[in-house]
């Protein structure tokens, strides 16, 4: 009996021990008690929230629960719930921020059956996402066996290149990586995170062109429950996730210039708005974006903001065309062979001299990763120790189009993305899905190009 007063005495202390936060809400909703940890993870004072209802945490969990009460004011508190309840969730912070967690709720019942109140632990899983990111990048750096931080080249170009992603990578300034499509533009970036001092901080891959305007900024900077049609539940936007590390905006100028307008805003003073809502918040993420457009013909057409232009154009850095670095094709063919032959079990060992002649002479208006998809096709139908020049896929062996080396120049006066575009049209007898696939865009923006060039498939398929 003493030993077990002891223990009643110094019961504030042991629950502090926890790493979890833990909250006692008593029938009326009324937060009784919280321990050292729930101070922590939320950033209120025990004084602060002791007497106060329990819904100032804002639990999205939570406001589900109290919907489906009936005649209770919360379903936990119902007879026939179950005494303990487990759910992912998000929890409001005292300084506005959200806290994703895993609760567990675990009802106390007297000798009668009635509630006596509730006990919730709380464990913050922000840490969790930040090493499942961790881990994704570092095997994709695995996945890309290369020369320099998964990037396979040794040509004097590449080799400038990573001259400067070494610098760019000690400094904390913005950072836009220029390059056609498929050139390795992510892996640069991902080269800069993992080289600079925020490589043990998240890095937030987010591809602009995705989405219109309005889900778009839901998505960079996050929204509270009820700010529009579908938002039944807080979400965290990539800005905050990005917090503490690099955020990646591929794509930067296909951003509308709505949007272009608040991300100048986190460039200049590094806080944000959610949807719905009008606390600031504050954010410490370095800015890496890139795309495959000529951003000062943007702006020179007022498509783009001068003012966002010149603040991320701070650390450019120009990723070549494989057409333009011939050199590297045998090594990055090696490279993903190698990984090619792990991953199906084969046992290829290389390319005939006639197929290696073919991957010398073409364009590869894809780039790196229509080479790639070209080893991938050739691999699933060759049968011998050597891939042949009948196993490439036929856009390597039309001859009237690929045969010549001079045919890689661009028509004089012809922009090279409709270049592209109308090879890409070509390559695929006119499929939109399959030309996107090489360009490495989606299929609308094949169209849009189309559009805007006024590209015409019959045309392209009788040139």
């Amino acid at each position: 009996m003493t030993k077990t007063l002891n223990i009643n005495r110094h019961w504030k202390r042991i629950i502090n021990t926890m790493n979890d936060g833990l909250i006692l809400i008593g029938p009326d909703g009324t937060i009784m008690m919280v321990n050292a940890a729930f101070e922590q993870l939320t950033g209120y004072a025990a004084e602060e929230v002791v007497g106060k209802p329990c819904t100032l945490l804002k639990c999205d969990a939570c406001e589900k629960t109290l919907q489906r009460g009936g005649g209770q004011w919360c379903a936990l508190f119902s007879r026939d719930h179950r005494d303990i309840k487990r759910c992912r969730c998000m929890i409001m912070k005292k300084d506005g921020s959200w806290l994703p967690a895993v609760k567990n709720a675990s009802v106390l019942r007297g000798d009668d059956g009635e509630p006596l109140g509730v006990v919730e632990t709380i464990m913050d899983i922000g840490e969790l996402d930040r090493l499942e990111q961790k881990v994704e990048s570092l095997s994709r750096q695995l996945d890309e066996k290369g020369v320099f931080q998964g990037i396979v080249g040794e040509s004097p170009l590449m080799q400038k290149v990573f001259d400067v992603v070494e610098k760019a990578a000690r400094s904390d300034a913005p950072v836009i990586v220029y390059g056609e499509s498929g050139t390795g533009k992510e892996l640069v970036a991902r080269a800069i995170h993992n080289l600079g001092p925020r490589k043990d901080g998240p890095f937030v891959h987010f591809n602009c062109a995705a989405l219109n305007e309005s889900l778009l900024e839901s998505e960079l900077f996050g929204h509270v429950k009820g700010a529009f049609t579908g938002a039944v539940r807080h979400k965290i936007g990539r800005f905050e996730a990005a917090d503490g590390g690099d955020i990646f905006l591929d794509e930067i100028g296909d951003v509308p210039l709505g949007i272009q307008v608040k991300l100048l805003r986190v460039l200049e003073i590094k806080q944000f708005e959610r949807v719905g809502d009008h606390r600031p918040i504050s954010v410490d993420a370095r800015v890496i974006t890139a795309t495959n457009k000529n951003l000062e013909e943007l702006v020179s057409r007022q498509l783009f903001r001068d003012d966002l232009f010149f603040r991320i154009n701070v650390i450019p850095i120009h990723l070549p065309p494989l057409r333009d670095r011939k050199d590297d094709i045998p090594l990055l063919v090696n490279a993903f062979m190698g990984q090619l032959n792990e991953r199906t079990g084969k046992s290829v060992k290389g390319l005939s001299r006639e197929a290696m002649d073919r991957f010398l002479r073409h364009c590869w208006p894809g780039n790196v990763r229509e080479l790639r998809s070209a080893l991938e096709y050739a691999f699933v139908v060759a049968e011998g120790a050597f891939l042949e020049e009948e196993d490439l896929p036929a856009q390597l062996l039309r001859e009237d189009v690929f045969g010549r080396i001079e045919e890689c120049a661009l028509p004089a006066g012809q922009p090279r993305e409709k270049t592209e575009l109308i090879e890409a049209l070509r390559q695929t007898g006119g499929n939109k899905t399959q030309a996107a696939r090489i360009l490495g865009v989606n299929r609308v923006t094949v169209w849009n190009r189309m559009k805007k060039y006024g590209v015409d498939i019959a045309k392209v398929l009788k040139t």
